[in-house]
């Protein structure tokens, strides 16, 4: 069984999608679109790292919605478009994800 879903504690999609799409079997799948530094309100910060915390708290209330967490996430892809400093963004996501591992590109 599939259920899409748009959470109300994150922006509308931009375009025609969804945000997370969760998937019932013998297990719970849960796919989400990529997630950006956009607000609820629709603003997006100036600054890249911002975004990137954004975009965080975006994927953290999507997991929140469909009851999971950042320990059930097994594949997270990133896209940076312009110049972010490696040091930082990388911080970033160890501040995010806690020690957990999950594949990344």
């Amino acid at each position: 069984m599939k259920e899409y879903r748009n959470p109300s504690n994150v922006h509308l999609p931009v375009a025609s999608y969804v945000h997370q799409i969760e998937i019932r079997g013998p297990e719970r799948m849960l796919i989400l679109s990529g997630q950006i530094g956009q607000k609820l309100d629709g603003s997006i910060p100036k600054d890249s790292l911002e975004q990137l915390a954004v975009a965080w708290e975006n994927l953290h209330r999507n997991l929140k919605a469909a009851k999971m967490e950042v320990s059930d996430l097994v594949k997270i892809t990133t896209y940076v478009v312009g110049k972010m400093d490696v040091t930082r963004r990388r911080a970033v996501f160890a501040a995010q994800l806690k020690g957990h591992k999950p594949c990344m590109i």
